[in-house]
């Protein structure tokens, strides 16, 4: 999909999520739209002018029980005004959806109820209209206490707590990613899974224990692998990188590096001459270790679509773990006089065909 894309809600959690997804898919960046557009309907037209594609992702999910249901419906009506205002409509709206639409709570009713105001509009000029019903949403950086208790689990934990159950229920889960996929017409790597919240706490407090000692726990699937790297956005960087206890006797030291429950994976080792950078780019899943194990190096990480640059800068001396985030920039740079051998660890075989690797310039 090469055609023009504006967005509504970019700055939110699934906003971004699809922001990131479009990047590393070479898609057009796209034309965001935010509250004072949708507020002017002149302004809003002009935005979505002759766009092929309008994601409309921004909602309110938490507050007081009009403002939720009404506040939905308000979006809505504003993107419809801005929609009618269009000299050349755009070919398609897509709705972030729910579940829930239409299930008598004031988050669903009004969801349902911003479906069929969308519908009727995009009728009325004769663009199609996609009304995708999400699940749960998970993924990095979710807001605690506001996005899904996924991201309120994954917080105590970093923070050291253990998480509590208040009414355990099953719930259908999609990682933001392929939420984003599905939003944008591209094949979506993932489906949906069911977990009960107690399940939840319970996988992510073992994911915890595992992780606080610098190890990999067991990742079966998809579904894991997803959670995995969502708690992992919650420990990073405040928990990195990552001290290894050397070993030492008479013959000399050793370290161990990668220890992965459930094994799996590819492990390999590069040299790199002094001033030479390597990486520069960002994954969606992968899970991604580094180890320096002779030498002086900068690592740097930048999250992708955001400006702060994390440095370390590690020692084969000192033989640290530092865990590449998913969606986050990264590269490692020779920075001593000498050559510069570092350990790389991945969960998954490469494969040239899929290799979840997309360039991305740190600074």
């Amino acid at each position: 999909m090469t055609a023009s894309l504006a967005l509504t809600g970019a700055d939110g959690f699934l906003g971004w999520h699809i922001r990131v997804l479009a990047r590393a898919l070479g898609l057009p960046s796209p034309v965001m739209i935010g509250r004072d557009e949708l507020a002017s309907p002149d302004k809003l037209a002009g935005l979505l002018n002759g766009v092929d594609r309008v994601l409309h992702v921004a909602g309110i999910n938490r507050g007081a029980t009009d403002e939720v249901r009404a506040g939905n419906v308000v979006l809505a009506r504003q993107l419809s005004a801005g929609l009618r205002a269009c000299q050349t409509p755009p070919k398609r709206v897509v709705f972030a959806n729910s579940v829930q639409a239409g299930n008598g709570t004031p988050y669903g009713d009004g969801k349902a109820a911003a479906a069929v105001l969308l519908a009727e509009t995009t009728r009325w000029f004769g663009s199609a209209f996609d009304d995708v019903l999400l699940p749960n949403l998970f993924g990095e950086h979710g807001r605690p206490n506001y996005n899904s208790v996924i991201a309120t689990f994954c917080r105590v934990l970093a923070d050291g707590g253990s998480p509590q159950v208040e009414g355990d229920r099953e719930l259908e889960l999609l990682h933001a990613t392929d939420a984003a996929a599905l939003l944008l017409g591209e094949p979506s790597p993932g489906a949906s899974a069911r977990r009960t919240v107690r399940q939840l706490a319970d996988q992510l407090a073992r994911f915890a224990s595992v992780y606080r000692a610098g190890e990999i726990p067991e990742l079966p699937d998809h579904f894991d692998v997803r959670l995995f790297n969502t708690y992992r956005s919650h420990c990073f960087p405040a928990n990195s990188p990552i001290r290894l206890a050397r070993h030492t006797d008479a013959r000399g030291g050793l370290v161990e590096a990668v220890k992965v429950h459930g094994g799996g994976g590819q492990t390999f080792c590069s040299s790199t001459v002094p001033g030479v950078t390597r990486g520069e780019h960002f994954h969606l899943a992968k899970v991604e270790r580094f180890v320096v194990v002779r030498g002086e190096a900068e690592i740097c990480l930048r999250r992708v679509l955001h400006d702060e640059v994390l440095r370390f800068r590690v020692s084969g001396d000192e033989p640290v773990i530092v865990d590449m985030p998913t969606m986050w920039a990264h590269n490692i740079t020779n920075v001593g006089a000498g050559e510069l051998t570092t350990l790389f660890w991945a969960n998954e075989l490469f494969d040239p065909g899929n290799p979840d690797t997309y360039p991305e310039p740190v600074s």
